[in-house]
C-alpha cells in the first residue's frame, strides 16, 4: 500500500480515544482479496473489550449529549474536511482490503463522507415541537434527545460509507458509539476514527473493535448500557440481533438483504437503460445489497438490450483494482466466488444459455467473469437467491401486470429499478412494486440526501436523509401544568 500518511493504517482496536492491543494479544489476518497476501494483522477483540469499550461510550455521552448542537456540527465538519483531505489514502486502505477498483474506492470515500457533513448540518435542525394543549392551564411540548450509546455493525463490501452512515446519524444528536467493521476489511474504520481524533471528537465518543464477531456480537445485542443496534448485512443475521436485543428492548435499524428487480420496458430508451443497468449492476464487481438481480426484459425489446448490455459487458477489464485500465476487481473471498459460480451452473444445468461470460475468470481465486445469462426463470437460485456478484441473469416478460408480480415475487424489498417513457406506466409501476427504494431510469439511486432502507424481509427504518436522523432520537413529551396559577 502506497500511502502519503503511514499512520492512518491503523491496526490496533480504539477505545476511550485510545489504541490498543487485544487483552490476550490475539491478531487477526486481514488479506488483498486481489493478491491473497496478508496486509495487515489487527487486533482480535472479543467480550471483553468490547465491554470497555460500550462503557467508555457510555462515560463520553454524558458530555457529548450536553455540547450546544453547533459544538458537536462543527466538529463533525472538522472530520469531513480531514476525510477529504485524506482521500487517496483513504482510498487505497479501502482498494487494499475490499478489492474495488481505486476509482470506486475514492468514490466511496466522497459517498461516506458526505454523510458526516449531511448530519453535522442536520445537527443544529432536530427541532420539536409545542401542541395545543387541551385546556388552557397546561402546555404541551414534545423534544428530541439522544437515544444513547449505539452499536454499529457494519458489512464488508461498503466499510467506509456504511460506516459514516450510521456514525453521522448517531453522533449529530448526542449519541456515542461502539461500532464492529466486518472482520475482512476492518482497516477503513481504524482509519476515519484516527481522522476523528484528529478532529477532536472527544475520547469514547467513537469506539471500534473487530475480531471474534460472535463474542462482540453477543456484548453488543445483552448489555443494556446499549440502548439502541443498527446493522447492515445479511437477512439470516439481522433476524438474530433483532432476536438477541430483544431481551434488552432495544431500538433497531436494519438494512438487510435485497433481490432487486430491474425492469426494462419495450418503451424505454435501451442505450440509457444498457448504462443504468451496468452502473447498478456491476459496481462493486455485483457486490452491493441494492445492485440489480433480476434484470426483467419485455419481449419485444428483449433480443436487442440483450446484445446492447454484452457489447458493453465485453469490454470490462477484471484485475487488482489498484491498476491502470482495471474496470472491475476481485470477489471478496474464494468462498464468495464459489458460491457465484455455483449459481451460474444451477442456472445453466436448469436451462439457461451463457450470453457472456460463465465463470471463474483464467485470473483464478476470487476473480469471476462478468456474466450475463439468459433464458432464466422464476425457478432458478439466480432468481431467488442474492447473487452478490457479476452475474446477469435476463428474465423475458410479455405484460405490465407479469412484471410487477415477477418483480414483487420475493420476501425483498429493498431496492427496485424501471426503464420506461410512458408516464402512465412511471407512475403504476413505482406505485406496484413493493421496495423501499425505486430509480426510475436511473441505476445509481444513493445519496446523503435520500432515505435509504427497505420493506419486508429487507429491514426496518431508513438511513440517510432527515428521516436518518429520527432512528437515533427519542422524542419526550412534556406535559405542563399550571400555566394560569
Amino acid at each position: 500500500m502506497e500511502l502519503n500518511d503511514r499512520t492512518l493504517l491503523k491496526t490496533q482496536a480504539f477505545i476511550a480515544g485510545q489504541w490498543v492491543d487485544a487483552d490476550n494479544g490475539d491478531s487477526l489476518d486481514v488479506i488483498n482479496p486481489a493478491t491473497g497476501t496478508v496486509i495487515a494483522k489487527i487486533a482480535k477483540c472479543a467480550g471483553a473489550e468490547t465491554r470497555r469499550a460500550i462503557e467508555a461510550a457510555e462515560k463520553a455521552q454524558l458530555d457529548w449529549r450536553k455540547r450546544p448542537a453547533k459544538e458537536r456540527a462543527n466538529l463533525l465538519r472538522t472530520w469531513f474536511n480531514l476525510m477529504m483531505e485524506n482521500q487517496e489514502d483513504l482510498a487505497r486502505i479501502l482498494t487494499a482490503e475490499q478489492g474495488k477498483t481505486l476509482s470506486e474506492a475514492r468514490g466511496e470515500i466522497t459517498y461516506g463522507a458526505n454523510f458526516i457533513e449531511w448530519f453535522a448540518e442536520e445537527a443544529k435542525r432536530l427541532y420539536g415541537d409545542v401542541i395545543p394543549p387541551p385546556a388552557d392551564d397546561r402546555r404541551i411540548v414534545c423534544v428530541k434527545q439522544p437515544v444513547g450509546v449505539v452499536a454499529c455493525i457494519t458489512p464488508w463490501n461498503f466499510p467506509n460509507a456504511m460506516l459514516t452512515r450510521k456514525l453521522g446519524a448517531a453522533l449529530a444528536p448526542g449519541c456515542t458509539t461502539v461500532c464492529k467493521p466486518a472482520s475482512a476489511t476492518p482497516l477503513s474504520a481504524f482509519a476515519i476514527a484516527e481522522l476523528a481524533r484528529r478532529a477532536a471528537i472527544p475520547a469514547g465518543v467513537i469506539n471500534i473493535v473487530a475480531g471474534h464477531t460472535g463474542a462482540i456480537g453477543e456484548e453488543l445485542t445483552s448489555n443494556p448500557i446499549v440502548r439502541k443496534l443498527t446493522f447492515t448485512g445479511s437477512t439470516k443475521v439481522g433476524k438474530k440481533l433483532i432476536a438477541q436485543c430483544a431481551e434488552t428492548v432495544k431500538r433497531t435499524s436494519m438494512e438487510l438483504g435485497g433481490n432487486a428487480p430491474f425492469i426494462v420496458f419495450d418503451d424505454a430508451d435501451l442505450k440509457g437503460a444498457v448504462q443504468a443497468t451496468i452502473n447498478s449492476k456491476y459496481r462493486n464487481a455485483g457486490q452491493t445489497c441494492v445492485c440489480a438481480n433480476r434484470i426483467l426484459v419485455q419481449d419485444g425489446v428483449h433480443d436487442e438490450y440483450a446484445r446492447l448490455l454484452a457489447e458493453a459487458v465485453s469490454e470490462f477489464r477484471l484485475g487488482n483494482g489498484v491498476e491502470e485500465g482495471v474496470t472491475m476487481g476481485p470477489l471478496i473471498d474464494e468462498s464468495a466466488a464459489d458460491n457465484v459460480c455455483s449459481l451460474i451452473d444451477e442456472a445453466v444445468g436448469r436451462g439457461a444459455r451463457v450470453v457472456l461470460g460463465g465463470g471463474r475468470s483464467e485470473l483464478g481465486g476470487t476473480f469471476v467473469e462478468p456474466t450475463i445469462l439468459s433464458g432464466v426463470t422464476d425457478k432458478m437460485r439466480v432468481f431467488r437467491e442474492e447473487i452478490f456478484g457479476p452475474v446477469s441473469p435476463l428474465v423475458r416478460f410479455h405484460t405490465e401486470e407479469e412484471a410487477i408480480a415477477l418483480a414483487n415475487d420475493t420476501e425483498f424489498g429493498l431496492a427496485a429499478y424501471f426503464c420506461a417513457r410512458d408516464i402512465g406506466r412511471v407512475w403504476r409501476v413505482a406505485e406496484g412494486l413493493e421496495y423501499g427504494i425505486i430509480g426510475i431510469n436511473e441505476g445509481v439511486i444513493s445519496n446523503e440526501m435520500a432515505p435509504f432502507g427497505g420493506m419486508k424481509q429487507s429491514g426496518n427504518g431508513r438511513e440517510g436523509s432527515k428521516y436518518g436522523l429520527d432512528e437515533y432520537v427519542e422524542i419526550k413529551y412534556l406535559c405542563i401544568g399550571g400555566i394560569d396559577r
